[in-house]
């Protein structure tokens, strides 16, 4: 979903950042791991490393769905034991539990909107991006064919987001909360002033609460994966653009919305010469 980004959305890298600095992160994700770049093993290094990080995605997406779409069936199963509440818990809970546990690895994204906003940012190589996110829908995709095959493919067991109003009332409110997740993500993952490591708490919270008012009218996707992956297993496409381009949209704002706001002590001089927004408006012009 998002968290520290190391170059591998959601919630990685930031960690790394926090105890490293920003620039020795971006660098490091670049090489491959800064690890790969230290020993100086080539491209040997840099392909196993790279392949940690995709598996660690594929798993962690895997895990996440498994467990947030797991408490919908469940509940749908047993005539609403787990509760509304209990499901946006679950959604929170496993969200944080799976940044502390592979943030380090890949930066924890779990979701192609945050891994695609970073890159925007220039947190994130470009040329990872299309791998990331094969790794995330292979995850959701994979975890939703598991809950198939133990829970059955029965019409009300449903566990994919469809809007319940309109796509258009859908898709601004996926808009919303996809930006304030990555909003939040921004904070504690991208900027070495915050506390690194209450980043899974605080992306966790988020994830929650976007659940929690959200979830009664869009499914609270805020993850194009979250979506597409039940979606591909049941082979219910019906409104999917909205869980495309709500996600992507709200994510790529929020982390720009958060460059803009971040508190900077250096000279207009310094800032203009870094990869930073005035630089990118000044070339633009």
């Amino acid at each position: 979903m998002a968290g520290r980004d190391d170059g591998g959305g959601s919630t990685t890298g930031a960690m790394e950042e926090g105890r490293h600095g920003e620039q020795a992160r971006y660098q490091s994700s670049e090489d491959g791991g800064a690890t790969g770049d230290r020993c100086g093993s080539g491209n040997d290094m840099i392909s196993v490393q790279f392949m940690q990080k995709i598996v660690a995605e594929v798993l962690g997406t895997y895990f996440m769905i498994f467990a947030g779409c797991g408490s919908v069936v469940v509940n749908l199963t047993t005539n609403g034991t787990v509760t509304f509440p209990g499901i946006c818990a679950v959604w929170g809970l496993v969200v944080m539990v799976l940044v502390y546990s592979v943030g380090h690895i890949s930066g924890a994204h779990f979701n192609p909107a945050v891994t695609v906003a970073f890159a925007t940012c220039g947190r994130f190589p470009w040329k990872q991006v299309p791998s990331y996110a094969a790794a995330q829908v292979l995850g959701s995709t994979l975890a939703s064919l598991t809950l198939r095959v133990v829970f059955g493919g029965g019409e009300h067991l449903f566990f994919g987001t469809a809007p319940a109003g309109s796509d258009a009332q859908a898709v601004a409110l996926e808009f919303v909360i996809s930006f304030y997740l990555m909003f939040v993500v921004s904070g504690v993952a991208t900027d070495n002033r915050a506390i690194g490591e209450l980043a899974g708490l605080a992306v966790g919270a988020t994830v929650l609460l976007n659940v929690l008012f959200a979830g009664p009218i869009t499914g609270a996707s805020m993850n194009p994966a979250r979506t597409l992956g039940p979606a591909i297993v049941a082979g219910r496409y019906k409104s999917i653009w909205v869980y495309v381009v709500g996600p992507l949209c709200g994510t790529v704002a929020g982390a720009w919305a958060y460059n803009l706001v971040r508190f900077t002590d250096k000279p207009l001089r310094e800032i203009t010469k870094s990869s930073s927004f005035l630089r990118i408006v000044r070339i633009s012009s």
